[in-house]
């Protein structure tokens, strides 16, 4: 009888242990995560195509009511399929059939208290969150640290951008995301400022295929996270914010009112990169926050301060790129720092009229701090705090501003994360679509607040002014940005420069462009931004020729259709957007040789289209060419050149 007893315990021992072991699949079934508890630790696995691209990696998190990352014991699980369609008018991709299959697991501490993580796979993407449910009186809770992890296999290679560290940079305002990628480094090699690295992070799993590690949903209730340093197994531990940023301002835990859920950890994943410059994961698991208070416009914009930079913040000038806007047919001018002092209030609203008068829309700019940095640009305190905030977004929509640039946060604490959301906020109150600058990666914003528009977090196009070093790597980080940076999020890189010296005066002054007129015009498509600012200057209508000129009136700045033709990062990159049915395909040349690339466009198959070429003197010629129906095409680009087919 004892005999037949300990087998039956032995038999539902093992049952309960295969409980607490989960797989889930995408729709497809190629890609797998497996979950569950390991002597009492929750873990996950992913797979694709049976391939580990994600070893064993912890989960859990550390709170104020205690532990939910150890000594934990199974409860229950619960499984459905998302099957949901949304339409996004600011985004790489307008119309988003989301399909994924959902498992939530349910855990309990030693207190009494569950923890439930939630994991969503679709065909190429994984999320996961944390939900928190109390058995006592608590109303809410401090999350001091998170046990997620990411253990990527120890071949692999990395494509990501270090962490600064807090207060360094040009007037302490850093950290911004604003730091050059690794290129194929060995996973664990340490990081320069030995505090990890930002999201998203590229990594490539030798030869069975690419991860991309990101976070979305994150707002005022929570801090932006970033990967800790990774050893040379490959294992990365999430970090939450540091001490210092902000100036030490506000904690680096996240307060969260109970019952509670964290943002998104974000997981694609393909055996080459057209899943990850095509996901929309960032999008796929948020909501929006608020109803738009109207629809807002987006479209292409002027900006002096670019090129000719703060000498130009004068009327006269902006009246000059008021014309240039008008004359390219943008729907934008945004006027930069120092308005307030060199232009005056009461002339500022004689602009707007002119540029109205012109059907142009103004865009200002405005520093977003009263006192956690040393910049020292003006319009400054109108943005930190909410009665200066709302004073200010009155005055603006009364004469008739249509949106802002707001700079230097510097920072990724839940306080920072409020700002961002408040400004939003209010500024759809008055009408007002923001731009960021100085500031975090948008985690999931295009979806979550219908006026944000874009975000820096980039080492962007200022950079090409500001030192020869990055222009002479301008087209290398051109191919590597479209896999990083703006695969999760709008980007403002800023790009299209046509002035052979990027300068007011560029034949005497700046410094050298090395790309081909064909590769600056590429980049109008190749970085998305659903306002994009352009670095053209009013000499650029009298120097170019007509037929980029007539491009530029017409290329869009928000897409209906995203593909990856070809590419790798550092080399070339050919990209095809659409918008209604017109395709606008892009390529540029990552190096500093010429080469052909054979591509196909099976979306141009019999068509005839225009393309605009590298000539041997570096402009940009066009030519018509009639695709056959294999859709083949052959693409000659110079060193560090370009091609547009449209």
């Amino acid at each position: 009888m004892k005999k037949y007893f300990v087998l039956a315990f032995l038999s539902l021992f093992a049952m309960l242990s295969m409980a607490q072991i989960h797989q889930l699949s995408g729709p497809d079934g190629r890609l797998e995560v497996q979950t569950g508890l390991k002597d009492g630790s929750p873990f996950y696995t992913v797979k694709y195509d049976g391939e580990v691209l994600l070893e064993p990696s912890p989960l859990g998190l550390e709170t104020s009511l205690g532990s939910f990352s150890n000594a934990l014991d199974y409860l229950a699980h619960s499984s459905r399929t998302i099957d949901e369609s949304y339409e996004m008018n600011r985004a790489k991709v307008s119309r988003i059939h989301y399909q994924a299959n959902e498992l939530t697991q349910s855990f309990i501490n030693s207190e009494g208290d569950t923890l439930q993580i939630v994991f969503r796979v679709s065909n190429n993407d994984v999320a996961f969150s944390y939900r928190i449910a109390v058995s006592g009186d608590e109303t809410n809770l401090r999350v001091n640290a998170e046990a997620t992890a990411f253990d990527l296999p120890d071949f692999a290679t990395t494509f990501i951008s270090q962490q600064a560290l807090p207060m360094t940079g040009w007037m302490n305002t850093k950290p911004s995301y604003e730091e050059e990628y690794t290129y194929d480094e060995a996973v664990g090699t340490p990081s320069p400022n030995g505090v990890g690295y930002t999201f998203p992070a590229l990594f490539r799993i030798g030869e069975k295929g690419w991860v991309l590690l990101s976070e979305t949903g994150v707002d005022s209730r929570y801090v932006g996270s970033r990967l800790g340093e990774g050893n040379r197994a490959g294992f990365y531990p999430l970090e939450f914010p540091q001490e210092g940023e902000n100036n030490g301002l506000g904690g680096t835990f996240a307060a969260m009112a109970l019952p509670a859920q964290t943002p998104w950890r974000t997981i694609t994943v393909g055996r080459d990169l057209k899943p990850i410059v095509e996901s929309t994961v960032a999008f796929d698991v948020v909501k929006p926050l608020y109803e738009p208070s109207q629809e807002y416009k987006m479209g292409r914009s002027t900006w002096s301060w670019i090129v000719w930079q703060d000498n130009s913040i004068n009327y006269d000038d902006q009246v000059k790129f008021i014309d240039l806007a008008a004359a390219l047919h943008f729907e934008y001018i945004l006027i930069d720092n120092w308005w307030d002092r060199n232009i005056g209030r009461q002339r500022m609203e004689e602009l707007v009229k002119y540029a109205a008068s012109k059907n142009v829309s103004v865009l200002l700019w405005y520093n977003s701090n009263g006192w956690w940095n040393n910049a020292p640009q003006t319009p400054q305190d109108c943005m930190n705090t909410a009665p200066a905030r709302k004073k200010e977004m009155a005055w603006l929509q009364r004469i008739g501003v249509k949106g802002l640039k707001v700079d230097f946060f510097g920072g990724d604490k839940q306080q920072t994360m409020k700002l961002y959301e408040d400004i939003l906020s209010d500024a759809n109150d008055y009408g007002l679509v923001i731009t960021v600058h100085g500031s975090t990666i948008p985690r999931g914003w295009q979806r979550m607040f219908p006026n944000f528009i874009t975000s820096e977090a980039v080492l962007a196009s200022e950079n090409l002014i500001f030192n020869q070093y990055f222009t002479d790597k301008h087209a290398f980080n051109a191919t590597i940005l479209p896999f990083t940076r703006n695969a999760i999020g709008s980007m403002d890189f800023a790009p299209v420069f046509f002035n052979k010296r990027l300068a007011r005066d560029p034949e005497n002054h700046g410094n050298y462009r090395r790309t081909t007129d064909a590769f600056e015009a590429a980049t109008a498509v190749l970085y998305f931004s659903p306002v994009q600012y352009f670095g053209i200057t009013p000499n650029n209508l009298d120097e170019q020729p007509e037929h980029v000129l007539n491009y530029i009136r017409e290329v869009p700045s928000t897409w209906d259709e995203t593909r990856l033709i070809d590419g790798y990062p550092g080399k070339e990159i050919v990209l095809a957007r659409r918008k209604g049915k017109q395709w606008y395909v892009v390529a540029v040349n990552g190096e500093k040789n010429e080469k052909t690339l054979s591509v196909k466009l099976p979306m141009l198959a019999g068509q005839k289209v225009n393309m605009l070429y590298d000539k041997e003197d570096r402009t940009a010629g066009i030519r018509q060419l009639k695709v056959d129906q294999s859709g083949k095409v052959e693409l000659k680009l110079l060193s560090e050149g370009g091609a547009v087919i449209y």
